[in-house]
């Protein structure tokens, strides 16, 4: 592991140019090619470099078709693309960019049918054999989730380490382990990890939605770096809560002009506006859901935590609904209002995005 400064990541699709696109998105009709999403992640390494952001998670679909079962005329395409392949590695490399890929949440190592899981596993092989074909060093890692409980918890963690087991040693030399916020906690794959040894990524947002069994957060994240090879920059997710109100239009049923007609008191969540009997819709308003990604990072509960984690060294991955324009914001807010954590992460005055730069890029986004 280096001394450098500690990695700002996002992933996958780019809010602050218009026109990149993270991979080709075109048809099977169409014949859509891994060699033409590489010239797209060409054009966004451009794009990195001008923003100076060092972390970056492709797509998942960067090789489109190239594990459906039905479309083998998909299936070569990686061992087609090696040239362009060491090529992308080669100039990540050369910029010191890492780069990682978040399988889709379909790609599932513990379910009960068999087909799934040698599915997802081919799935998990693919996006190994890109990573290991652009060269990429222990740092490109590719993260997954323990899956479904299908109301049985503790077998389904077995069925995980069963399913890792079998997959290839290129899969297993990439695979991290992440904590999730509605199935299972960092607790369980701490459990998981003490019994085959994988890494694990810590998800912050996630920790604080799941955590049945009271784990205590520094503890967990020593615990979670001490996973990671000692030769290998762990990396965690950050993201924060959505706090805002939700407004959700409905329709107005039956039962509801029912209700209104006999001057029932009303029921359910608040509305905008008064909703009438001959109203055909309403907007009910609705307290946010804290597993929700918030569009931005809030920088103080980010400084908080990072204060927390002090002396512990891993790269940052935002998942922001913003992605990069989150990413760009955080930098001048740190530097602004935490600057001891800003140092940490290497930035400089050149790092914070003026406010006026920021309105014309989320002008530009909105525009697209």
């Amino acid at each position: 592991m280096t001394n450098r400064p500690l990695r700002l990541g996002f992933p996958v699709k780019v809010m602050g140019k218009p026109g990149l696109k993270s991979n080709d998105t075109r048809r099977w009709q169409q014949s859509p090619h891994l060699k033409t999403s590489l010239e797209y992640l060409d054009a966004i390494l451009d794009y990195l470099v001008e923003a100076r952001i060092d972390m970056y998670r492709m797509s998942s679909d960067l090789a489109p078709y190239a594990t459906h079962p039905d479309m083998p005329q998909f299936h070569s395409m990686v061992a087609e693309s090696d040239a362009e392949l060491a090529a992308i590695g080669r100039k990540a490399r050369d910029l010191d960019i890492r780069l990682s890929f978040h399988p889709s949440q379909f790609v599932l190592l513990n379910s009960p049918d068999p087909a799934l899981t040698e599915k997802s596993i081919w799935d998990l092989a693919s996006q190994a054999e890109m990573l290991d074909r652009m060269g990429m060093g222990p740092e490109g890692v590719l993260v997954t989730h323990v899956g479904g409980v299908y109301d049985d918890r503790e077998a389904s963690r077995a069925r995980w380490i069963e399913g890792y087991q079998k997959c290839p040693d290129h899969v297993r030399r990439r695979l991290v382990l992440e904590n999730d916020d509605i199935r299972f906690s960092a607790a369980d794959v701490l459990w998981i990890h003490d019994r085959c040894g994988v890494p694990l990524i810590f998800d912050y947002q996630h920790f604080w939605c799941l955590n049945p069994e009271g784990l205590d957060l520094r503890n967990t994240l020593e615990r979670v770096m001490a996973s990671w090879p000692r030769n290998v920059r762990p990396k965690i997710h950050f993201s924060s809560p959505r706090t805002e109100l939700r407004e959700i239009k409905r329709k107005v049923t039956d039962k509801d002009r029912t209700a209104m007609k006999a001057d029932a008191p009303a029921k359910g969540p608040l509305t905008r506006e008064v909703v009438k009997a001959t109203s055909r819709f309403k907007t009910v308003l609705l307290p946010p859901i804290w597993t929700g990604h918030a569009d931005f990072t809030n920088p103080f509960e980010f400084a908080t935590f990072m204060r927390t984690a002090q002396g512990l060294d891993f790269d940052v991955m935002l998942e922001a609904k913003t992605k990069d324009l989150s990413l760009l914001k955080l930098r001048g807010d740190l530097l602004r209002y935490a600057p001891d954590v800003a140092a940490r992460f290497g930035l400089q005055a050149a790092d914070a995005m003026p406010d006026d730069m920021l309105e014309e890029e989320l002008g530009a986004s909105e525009e697209g």
